[in-house]
């Protein structure tokens, strides 16, 4: 304990909880049962709520702004990842577990779907869903053949990593002005010397829009990628460094202790992360989908969470209509 920290020793750990015994085949750093006999890990339980409360809100915005609704139905999953995941770390039971990893796993493979079929003429987005249900179905059975969590580490890391790839390149070559007009129709380009002074007033602003745009963009993944990385670095940590940081959780005492639990950090961290980044998905298919005067992206402060939302008034034709947006970019 240290002397000057007001504080309240750490309750002894047990496996004799309510939910015992333990049947998972992962116990994290957190000790087991020192709070209360009905969650065998009480902080990584609770910092689950985040992903709950974020996911009924990307529910809410969905619906309340007429999203896709493939975002509703990947906040869903979302939800379904932070209460798998509240029922894993309060039980450390298998089955637990798998609602809690192949969760991450269904979600993951929505935005796939949602990424790679967008656009496409039939029947590409057909055949798409059943590679991608397959793929869902082969990890889930090869996952519970193996149990080795490695596997599905590494099988969600790349699901991740392929998705945001892709999403970043799309969101370049379609919205970034010069990437845009490189990719423009030679009929269209032919067209310029016909077009009126109105029409040209209207691509400047357009461009204008679409470089506020993008720059918002990057600065929203930019931070949600910091986020996420950071959470999966202090994860990392927390397992490397487990029995140091047990003791000095007990060295410290409750409540400080808890601030070294770096699993339940993970969760704050990769919650937020993901819910940057499904929104930003959001966002960017409104843009591709040639809307991008009809929604804008809402995000007070670095302390708040960004939503998109219906503009109240579409910008009207010329350049100046940008001056208000040119102030909101970051």
């Amino acid at each position: 304990m240290v002397p000057w920290l007001p504080s309240i020793p750490y309750p002894p750990a047990t496996d004799d909880g309510y939910w015992a015994p333990i049947t998972s085949t992962l116990d994290w750093c957190e000790e087991n049962y020192y709070a209360t006999r009905y969650s065998a890990e009480i902080v990584n339980t609770l910092t689950n709520t985040l992903f709950i409360w974020l996911g009924f809100k990307g529910m809410h915005m969905c619906y309340a702004h007429d999203h896709d609704r493939i975002f509703f139905i990947t906040f869903f999953g979302y939800v379904l990842v932070g209460s798998g995941s509240f029922a894993f770390h309060s039980t450390l039971k298998y089955p637990m577990q798998l609602v809690d990893e192949l969760s991450m796993i269904y979600t993951t493979c929505l935005m796939f779907w949602a990424t790679f079929e967008h656009k496409r003429a039939q029947p590409i987005p057909l055949l798409l869903a059943f590679f991608t249900i397959g793929l869902a179905v082969f990890i889930t059975l090869y996952y519970h053949y193996l149990q080795d969590p490695t596997f599905h580490q590494n099988a969600y890391a790349i699901l991740t990593a392929l998705v945001l790839l892709r999403s970043m390149y799309v969101m370049e070559l379609n919205i970034r002005p010069y990437f845009r007009h490189r990719h423009e129709a030679n009929a269209e380009k032919q067209k310029s010397d016909t077009v009126s002074e109105a029409e040209k007033l209207e691509k400047t602003r357009q461009d204008r829009r679409d470089q506020v745009v993008i720059k918002q963009m990057w600065v929203m993944i930019s931070f949600g990628l910091t986020v996420f990385l950071g959470g999966f670095a202090i994860w990392n940590l927390d397992n490397m460094y487990c029995s140091k940081l047990r003791r000095w959780r007990h060295e410290l005492g409750l409540p400080w202790g808890i601030v070294l639990e770096g699993h339940g950090w993970w969760h704050l961290m990769t919650g937020l992360g993901a819910y940057f980044y499904i929104v930003w998905g959001v966002w960017l298919r409104h843009c591709l989908n040639g809307r991008s005067d009809e929604f804008e992206m809402t995000w007070p402060s670095w302390f708040s969470t960004p939503a998109v939302v219906r503009r109240r008034k579409p910008p009207s034709m010329g350049v100046k209509a940008m001056n208000g947006d040119a102030k909101k970019a970051r």
